[in-house]
């Protein structure tokens, strides 16, 4: 009898500590629980900080950009025509600059006759590189003549309500030679693209008669509406000016 009541005590008291046991481990659970909670939402938090600071970063360079844009008129769409605030203002300074502002990829005439090469490192007249043009004049494509406009953004025939506005421009300047001399430009130009968008204004000088030493040129830009100009520099030449073709070169090109 004796044996029984002890044994009995001995099963009450197991059942009470493994009672004890799972009440440990439900309140341990608990306990990491909340403890695991905040960090939870600290991480969730700190994403969200993270987040707020690359677009706080982010939208002042879009309201500046979208400050130096021209306002579109009335049913035209989205104007990307840039107002230039401070000169000088390049078409071309050398092929790897950041500072070109307009991309020779007007190709006109017998564009077939063309080669050009932005990063001519042989006597450009300053360094690293300048422009070489090569046309040989042979008629690929039936025009007899051959030109390229320096565009922005490229390929713009106005077809883009782009460009620039460079009101402040009273010039534009270039240096250019000839490889043997006397080849003949018949026109160097700014803007005169047409198209929906067209250049609000055009200028230009030539004929012009290269040498085989670099000169500076200038087009005079008074009294001109610069508004909107998507081609920033043009020249054009022809066959019956130059039956064997030629090599010329340009550097420098800039609004002043």
């Amino acid at each position: 009898m004796k044996l029984r009541k002890i044994m009995i005590c001995l099963m009450v008291l197991l059942m009470g500590v493994v009672i004890l046991s799972t009440a440990s481990i439900v309140i341990g659970a608990v306990i990491e629980d909340e403890d695991a909670a905040p960090v939870k939402k600290a991480a969730k938090t700190k994403v969200t900080q993270k987040k707020a600071a690359v677009e706080a970063a982010v939208e002042p360079e879009i309201e500046a950009e979208a400050a130096s844009e021209s306002p579109s008129a009335p049913g035209e769409k989205p104007s990307r025509t840039k107002k230039v605030t401070a000169y000088p203002f390049y078409v071309y300074e050398n092929g790897a600059s950041k500072l070109n502002h307009f991309y020779p990829s007007g190709w006109m005439g017998d564009y077939g006759d063309l080669r050009v090469n932005v990063k001519e490192m042989v006597n450009p007249h300053s360094a690293p590189s300048c422009v070489k043009i090569s046309y040989t004049a042979k008629g690929k494509n039936g025009a007899g003549w051959a030109g390229i406009y320096w565009q922005q953004p490229a390929n713009n025939w106005g077809t883009a309500n782009a460009g620039y506005n460079i009101t402040g421009a009273k010039k534009l300047t270039f240096w250019a030679r000839g490889a043997k001399g006397n080849e003949v430009i018949n026109e160097f130009k700014v803007g005169g693209i047409q198209g929906e968008y067209a250049d609000t204004d055009v200028a230009g000088i030539g004929p012009v008669k290269l040498t085989t030493a670099w000169k500076k040129y200038e087009i005079d830009l008074a009294g001109k509406d610069l508004s909107r100009i998507a081609g920033g520099f043009c020249w054009a030449t022809s066959a019956d000016e130059n039956p064997d073709g030629f090599e010329i070169f340009l550097d420098d090109i800039m609004f002043e």
